[in-house]
């Protein structure tokens, strides 16, 4: 809880200043004890990024949160990350877009209301991510769109963090070679990363987050497992950023992975 609640602080959702809900409250949102959201407030609490102003009122402390300062490269730089439903992804994205005052392109975010719409007209659920006709009629124009953003963004000289799951691209050499050669064409550069998230984790973000595309999913958790492969990475050169709740903190990664990205920026 701690894990999912600092991310979320650290990618701006939760705003500084911002009064988090009552310990009730926020173990009905995460359907787990009164217990474990408390120990996980005293982890915040520790952390300085929640302070306790009674015993019913907690807010979030990052003033630091709102300074951006804009990273300009000599030639853009695309930051890819694909990762299954739940992993985490918009979080590393925003936390990078952040720290660089890059664009931030989500593929949901871009063309979820046309998708929604699109899907009714051809007679499937506004919610439907498994039909044959989301597969193969409607996700190819999702993946379209989101490349056409990102390359007007560094057709106009700026470096951009895009999200997706990018599952079915990252494990084609030949889309990921395709994907390389447009932005080099356009003297950008490309780092593939992919979010690592187990599935306990996974599951519990997603009951949390409440999504209706996420409700089969939900349904048969088991059988939506079995069609995952965990141990997948991308056909091709990457970096791996795991947000497990054992591994070290999304926000520290995602430094790590910014810092090996600008290197390769200068070189």
């Amino acid at each position: 809880m701690a894990r999912h609640i600092r991310n979320e602080i650290e990618a701006g959702v939760l705003r500084d200043g911002q009064v988090l809900p009552s310990t009730r409250e926020l173990a009905a949102q995460w359907d787990t004890s009164v217990f474990t959201i408390s120990e996980a407030m005293k982890l915040l609490a520790d952390e300085g990024l929640i302070e306790s102003k009674s015993r019913s009122k907690r807010v979030v402390r990052n003033p630091n949160q709102a300074r951006t300062s804009q990273i300009r490269l000599p030639k853009p730089h695309v930051i890819l990350i694909g990762g299954y439903a739940g992993s985490g992804k918009t979080e590393l994205g925003r936390v990078l877009a952040r720290q660089t005052g890059w664009p931030m392109l989500d593929k949901d975010t871009l063309t979820c209301p046309v998708v929604e719409a699109a899907l009714e007209v051809l007679g499937q659920s506004p919610h439907d991510r498994e039909s044959e006709t989301y597969l193969n009629v409607v996700r190819p124009r999702e993946y379209e769109a989101l490349s056409a953003a990102a390359l007007e963004n560094v057709g106009c000289g700026n470096s951009a963090v895009v999200t997706a799951p990018f599952i079915r691209e990252f494990s084609d050499p030949a889309w990921i070679s395709r994907t390389e050669a447009s932005f080099a064409n356009l003297e950008a550069a490309v780092t593939l990363v992919w979010l690592y998230c187990d599935p306990d984790t996974m599951h519990t973000y997603l009951r949390r987050r409440g999504a209706a595309r996420d409700a089969f999913k939900l349904s048969d958790w088991p059988g939506y497992l079995a069609t995952m492969d965990i141990d997948f990475r991308p056909a091709g050169p990457h970096i791996t950023v795991e947000n497990c709740a054992s591994s070290a903190p999304l926000q520290t990664q995602a430094k790590e992975l910014l810092d090996t990205v600008l290197r390769r920026g200068s070189a």
